[in-house]
């Protein structure tokens, strides 16, 4: 287990990647955001979390440990590691509820979605998300103006002297 990282896995490595040759720029591992996001992009309010499938339980449907194809419970000392991903998991929701209290959009990818046949649909996918995000939380409200002839608006130029 001491081998295990925390940071620059090759999953967070391969996201970190696959956003920068997009264009995406970001900061690692923020220390003053709960859960200390693996990338935030300040730029679209979003923090985005990429997490191994064992640690973070992806395999877990409806309460229920069940192995997938992604990963597998050990066979020993079971009901310690359903307890510690079910810990993970409840961590998780509470960091991202805080987080989206503070006004933080949270992208979580998953180990298995990083694949070679998948990464990059998974990567084009987070690009299309973080444009998607950018535009609504930039999104111009234009009022409706009555329409006006053009008569009505004689307004002089900026540049235009008045004329006498």
């Amino acid at each position: 287990m001491a081998a295990i990282r925390g940071k620059d896995t090759k999953p967070e490595l391969i996201v970190r990647r696959g956003l920068w040759s997009r264009g995406f720029r970001y900061r690692l591992n923020h220390k003053r955001l709960p859960g200390h996001p693996d990338l935030v992009l300040r730029k679209y309010r979003t923090c985005i979390f990429v997490n191994g499938c064992f640690w973070h339980g992806h395999f877990v449907e409806q309460n229920k440990m069940e192995s997938s194809g992604c990963c597998k419970i050990p066979k020993t000392n079971r009901e310690f590691w359903v307890a510690k991903i079910r810990r993970n998991k409840e961590r998780d929701k509470e960091e991202q509820h805080k987080l989206a209290e503070m006004g933080w959009h949270c992208i979580t990818v998953w180990e298995c979605e990083l694949q070679p046949s998948k990464r990059e649909e998974t990567l084009k996918s987070i690009a299309f998300t973080l444009n998607h995000i950018w535009l609504q939380d930039h999104q111009v409200h234009v009022t409706a103006y009555p329409q006006q002839n053009e008569e009505d608006m004689q307004m002089p130029m900026a540049a235009e002297e008045d004329v006498v």
